[in-house]
């Protein structure tokens, strides 16, 4: 017979807030580590206190872990140099994912992207307003400003990333898989043209190493560059890779393992209506690949 007892009725319902209370905190650090340290942060200190004080538990505890987060992004943002290109942590939002519900709160990679123009309040007004449907008033009452200065943050967010993106369906997903094989298949026989067929004139290309592996190029702009960039990097360093296509941050993403370890994700912005590739982000900082199968809490 064991001699374990039984959690707490109260310890229990701390550890559903993980779940809950993550994506709150990824989609305004962008680092899934950071965010899990923000919400196992917030979790010990209210465990630690006087919970009897707080009334409505969930609303204190996003509350918490927001102005962590907001306090958090803000020395992120300074300990990064202006010349350094820092993309996000890629959180898979597959379907093995789906146990996990509220990683559907995740926002689509492309749109954190756009969003390290914002700072970091900015950044949590227009989360909350556009991701988790809080009025203005609920957002003044978390953040401790006014109704609206809560307005204008979310006018100039909108302003500095013009529009959120769209999560894909399931059918979209499908089809982006298709786009992908005939980008991979171009790349593998160094059809230029072909490849260049499936990206917008204006594509962009990014890539973060973290200071730690070398890259042929940061940034990269437009369908013949981009094109041939990847054309390089595949006959370059990933002839004899493992490829395999995902779904990170509710976008279609190739992962490539060498040697059975994970080297980097890329992450595709497709268009909606004509599957056009838009942009692509490469992840090959080891720090933020190591977390990627560490997104999900066990509870």
């Amino acid at each position: 017979m064991s001699s374990m007892k039984p959690e707490p009725p109260h310890n229990n319902a701390i550890k559903q807030y993980i779940n809950v209370l993550f994506p709150y905190a990824y989609n305004i650090l962008g680092a899934v580590e950071d965010a899990k340290d923000a919400v196992q942060g917030v979790l010990t200190k209210h465990l630690a206190g006087a919970k009897e004080q707080v009334k409505d538990e969930k609303s204190y505890l996003i509350k918490s872990v927001i102005n962590l987060a907001i306090n958090m992004k803000s020395r992120q943002r300074k300990t990064t140099r202006n010349e350094e290109l820092w993309l996000p942590e890629p959180v898979a939002t597959d379907d093995a994912a789906d146990r996990n519900l509220h990683l559907n709160e995740v926002l689509s990679y492309s749109l954190l992207v756009l969003m390290e123009r914002l700072n970091a309040r900015e950044r949590a007004v227009f989360i909350l307003r556009e991701s988790f449907d809080y009025s203005h008033a609920e957002i003044a009452k978390i953040l401790s400003i006014t109704e609206d200065y809560s307005r204008q943050l979310l006018s100039r967010a909108k302003a500095s990333i013009f529009k959120p993106a769209l999560k894909r369906t399931k059918a979209q997903d499908a089809h982006a898989q298709e786009v992908l094989e005939r980008f991979m298949n171009a790349i593998r026989e160094r059809d230029t043209q072909q490849l260049e067929s499936i990206m917008a004139a204006d594509i962009q290309f990014h890539a973060d190493g973290g200071g730690k592996v070398p890259l042929v190029a940061t940034i990269c702009i437009g369908a013949s560059q981009v094109a041939a960039l990847q054309i390089l990097v595949y006959h370059r360093f990933l002839r004899f890779a493992d490829i395999v296509y995902t779904i990170v941050n509710h976008q279609p993403a190739f992962l490539s393992f060498v040697k059975g370890r994970l080297t980097s994700c890329v992450v595709f912005d497709l268009h909606p209506e004509s599957d056009m590739l838009l942009q692509i982000d490469a992840i090959l900082d080891p720090d933020k690949l190591k977390s990627f199968t560490l997104t999900h809490f066990n509870t």
